[in-house]
């Protein structure tokens, strides 16, 4: 009887080591389980729609987003600094009411693209590019029916390459914030071309 129990006793233990190392398999397998859906999660969280998409210059599929936001925040500052130069240059009153008129929706257009501007991490300028300085150099230098007959052609060539940026951007832009914004102004452009090409028509008679 003495030889058998350290025997048994043997037996015993290599049964409770096998029983725990079972418990600590089924432990890290549970806790690998866990550390993969937290990474899940994460994954999923960075590619929210919230997040900025287009203030990376190597995101080519969003190129076309930012180079429209900056060339249009440029076209509307534009737009408002000859609408300014409109009340004190012009000598028909229906082109400084126009100018009044582009200040005003031209301001409300621009505060709006650049809160989703600032949304997308895109950068910008708080002056008109070079081009369109340009214009209001040109502008600037004019006044009394000179200044109206440049400005009044300017407005309607201008309007028109506006309407075809903001359309191309409404149907084929590819974030969601900018084709909104797109969508949204077109009307707005289109009752300028409408209100500018009028006063044209009256200039040519």
């Amino acid at each position: 009887m003495k030889k058998i129990q350290p025997l048994g006793l043997l037996v015993f233990l290599v049964f409770a080591v096998s029983c725990g190392g079972g418990d600590s398999t089924e432990t890290t397998n549970s806790d690998s389980t866990t550390t993969i859906s937290k990474t899940t999660d994460t994954s999923t969280d960075a590619s929210s729609s919230n997040n900025p998409i287009i203030g990376s210059d190597t995101d080519t599929s969003m190129a076309a987003d930012r180079e429209f936001v900056m060339e249009a925040a440029s076209g509307g500052l534009m737009e408002v600094a000859l609408g300014k130069l409109a009340a004190t240059n012009a000598s028909s009153v229906q082109v400084k009411e126009f100018g009044q008129m582009m200040v005003a929706d031209h301001t409300k257009a621009n505060a709006e693209l650049k809160a989703v501007a600032a949304r997308k991490d895109v950068m910008i300028s708080p002056s008109p590019i070079e081009k369109h300085q340009k214009h209001i150099d040109e502008l600037k230098a004019k006044k009394g029916a000179d200044f109206d007959k440049a400005y009044v052609k300017l407005m309607v060539e201008d309007h028109k390459e506006d309407i075809e940026h903001f359309e191309d951007e409404s149907s084929e832009g590819n974030d969601a914030d900018v084709k909104a914004f797109a969508t949204k102004t077109l009307p707005v452009l289109k009752k300028h071309l409408e209100h500018i090409q009028k006063i044209q028509d009256g200039m040519k008679k």
